[in-house]
């Protein structure tokens, strides 16, 4: 369901199953601002790369922190700034260091809310490396008088083992 304004400015729902939109895109009523974020396919993020964990079966927790994260506000075009802190146990896979540096670095010129930037991280990071468990946060820096803190977290379905067969006498 969504909402749609009527004549006399009240909302009702219409229903929206099966149907598909197109990107979303908003205009605020009091200023007639447009508000858009980067489409993910626009987004040109420098990719994650990896190398091997040595020791699977062998659980290590990694953090990262980052200071420096910046996006763009895609409300008012202007940056916003944060530290994101990572923290992950990895499967077989880990980060390489400055392919991280170069990927967050990358949300420079990209049109993002903060809740949209913890997701896409931790989506791009799980598609990277495939961690046992991963937590990501970022803590944004105060803007208009609200500080923000988002978290998002994954955790790796354990693999199903094929059963054990039964031994015939």
């Amino acid at each position: 369901m969504t909402d749609k304004k009527t004549r006399s400015g009240k909302l009702r729902s219409i229903p929206t199953a099966g149907k598909k939109f197109p990107p979303l895109r908003e205009v605020t009523p009091e200023t007639q601002l447009e508000i858009r974020s980067t489409p993910a396919e626009e987004m040109n993020l420098y990719p994650l790369d990896t190398f091997e964990y040595e020791y699977p079966g062998s659980p290590i927790e990694i953090n990262f922190t980052s200071t420096e994260f910046t996006a763009i506000c895609p409300f008012s075009d202007f940056p916003d700034f944060g530290t994101l802190r990572i923290r992950y146990v990895p499967h077989r896979r880990c980060i390489e260091l400055k392919s991280l540096k170069l990927y967050i670095n990358s949300f420079r010129d990209v049109k993002v809310f903060h809740e949209h930037a913890v997701n896409k991280i931790l989506a791009d990071f799980v598609e990277a490396c495939d961690p046992l468990e991963v937590h990501i946060e970022g803590d944004f820096n105060v803007r208009g008088n609200i500080k923000t803190v988002i978290r998002a977290s994954y955790h790796r379905e354990p693999s199903k083992k094929a059963p054990a067969r039964l031994a015939r006498n």
